[in-house]
């Protein structure tokens, strides 16, 4: 029975570290819902979707809180979907907030949930410039999925208009991330 339990304790403390790793603030730090139901999603993923909420930005710990639950509530109680949409959030105030996570299908962009961490700069980049903080946040998160084994090495980085018919990740944005390493326009064996 002990060997149980420990097993049972070590499950526990690995499943909280692969949520809380890469210092992302999980749900429970924002306030967020637990998900309906998920769905897993195979890793080492090779795809990063950076895109923008086209809402309001933020800039305060709460004030992005805020606006992720608010974000949640959308894609739960308006959508009508099993949890928050992106796999991680990124304020202005240079946190990243977690979404769907590295572990969980998220429900970014159509057709590529299965194979992509999506992560989504909360405000509107078509003409608001992304905070120093936030791109740091991003760039920090992108090499620990990378160093944790959630990205593969060779990942490939593109912004949410290279795959659907869309704004974002809104101008300013989009211009930043193309000057990326891992940036790609090569959409050969990505684009479905």
């Amino acid at each position: 029975m002990n060997k149980l339990v420990s097993f049972v304790l070590l499950v526990a403390v690995q499943l909280e570290n692969t949520y809380a790793d890469c210092g992302v603030l999980t749900k429970k730090d924002w306030g967020g819902l637990t998900p309906r139901r998920v769905e897993y999603l195979p890793r080492p993923v090779e795809l990063v979707i950076i895109q923008h909420t086209a809402s309001p930005t933020c800039s305060t710990d709460s004030g992005c809180a805020e606006l992720v639950r608010n974000i949640q509530n959308y894609f739960l109680d308006i959508l009508d979907y099993s949890d928050i949409g992106p796999s991680f959030l990124i304020g202005g105030n240079g946190k990243v907030y977690e979404g769907a996570g590295w572990i969980h299908k998220g429900a970014h962009t159509i057709g590529y949930n299965g194979k992509s961490i999506g992560i989504s700069f909360i405000g509107n980049f078509n003409n608001d410039d992304p905070t120093p903080q936030a791109l740091a946040a991003a760039k920090a998160l992108i090499k620990c999925g990378v160093t944790k084994g959630h990205l593969t090495r060779d990942y490939k980085l593109v912004g949410h208009r290279q795959l659907i018919a869309i704004e974002g990740p809104g101008r300013k944005l989009y211009q930043e991330i193309r000057t990326w390493p891992d940036w790609t326009d090569n959409l050969n064996g990505i684009k479905n």
